[in-house]
């Protein structure tokens, strides 16, 4: 088990690493560090050992996913590409118009969507291609655990769409802009973000007889744009307000129970990500902050203090859940290693 022991700090054991740019998403792509960057490369390598790919350019490098294999990018040329642990890009599309690429996903099992204003596409590990239009832009995607079903969040709701099949996309509707999607381990629940400052869930029916039920969460000061489920599924953490704010789904869901606040300080947070096998949370802020939150005794430490830099834009543990690499906006990074 992880030990949050005192010192009370861990910014001695933290590598700082230097981006050089807006960083866009912090991933471990077959165990090796990698920080997709907004100028268009990838930073991937060990501290001291980085090597920098440039993959999209001049273009920008917009959006990123990543699964334990690899890591995937999306840029402002049409292009969506993957890179592993080798570092050897390989581009899986190219837009014939060179449009952007506005929100990304990919799967486990090697699927991976990614949309276009309305128009949406996914791509099997065969390299299979199926493409939907929707009648409003696609702003978030997120794929069941199993790789077969993709949700897509857009106005007024979410679609759930199966590419491998001929059937219509299910619609999940409820009024308002709907920006990102997360998906639960079990593939019970969808969550969205809202322009609305508050999140909406739906628990999908277990059988026939069931109806979807509806899930409000609300309160936020701010936009919740970064989610994160526990290893188990039994608890969600998100960013958009001055703690961490984690929502309980274990059984029905969150409706008529309390959320959990952990790491409340003078700042917003701006990131979130749980720790692979453990209730251990780390929160980054908006002024640059790093926080190691343990659920289960509230015990809080310092991975990074705040500075006059910007926010905390990109949180990822590695799957051992040792090193979390973590980068800003400002293009200032780091790799924080747990004592053992």
């Amino acid at each position: 088990m992880i030990s949050l022991a005192p010192p009370a700090s861990l910014t001695q054991h933290v590598t700082p690493l230097d981006a050089g740019s807006h960083v866009i998403a912090a991933a471990w792509p077959g165990g090796v560090p990698a920080l997709a960057l907004a100028g268009g490369a990838v930073m991937l390598g060990l501290p001291g050992l980085q090597r920098r790919i440039d993959i999209h350019g001049g273009a920008g490098l917009l959006v990123a996913a990543s699964t334990p294999g690899r890591l995937v990018t999306g840029g402002g040329d049409g292009r969506v590409c993957s890179l592993g642990a080798t570092g050897e890009p390989a581009e899986i599309h190219r837009d014939p118009k060179g449009s952007w690429i506005d929100a990304l996903a990919a799967s486990p099992t090697g699927s991976v969507a990614w949309s276009i204003g309305k128009r949406v596409t996914a791509c099997d590990d065969k390299g299979r291609l199926k493409t939907i239009e929707l009648s409003s832009t696609a702003q978030g995607l997120a794929w069941f655990p199993k790789g077969y079903r993709l949700a897509i969040a857009r106005y007024n709701g979410a679609s759930l769409w199966f590419p491998n099949t001929q059937t219509l996309p299910e619609f999940l509707e409820w009024k308002g802009a709907h920006l990102d999607v997360s998906i639960s381990a079990d593939g019970r629940f969808v969550v969205t973000s809202m322009q609305e400052l508050a999140l909406h869930g739906w628990r999908l029916p277990a059988k026939p007889t069931e109806k979807v039920a509806h899930m409000r969460m609300s309160g936020y000061p701010a936009k919740s744009r970064s989610f994160s489920w526990s290893h188990d599924g039994m608890w969600l953490a998100t960013s958009g307000a001055d703690a961490v704010i984690i929502w309980p789904f274990q059984g029905d869901g969150p409706m008529g129970k309390a959320p959990r606040e952990c790491g409340v300080r003078r700042a917003r947070v701006s990131q979130v990500t749980f720790h692979p096998g453990a209730y251990v949370i780390a929160a980054g802020y908006d002024d640059g902050c790093i926080m190691l939150l343990r659920m289960t005794d509230a015990s809080e430490l310092v991975a990074r203090h705040a500075t006059r830099g910007s926010a905390i834009t990109a949180l990822g543990w590695d799957k051992t859940g040792r090193h979390l690499l973590f980068g800003c906006e400002d293009g200032a990074a780091g790799l924080l290693a747990l004592p053992t």
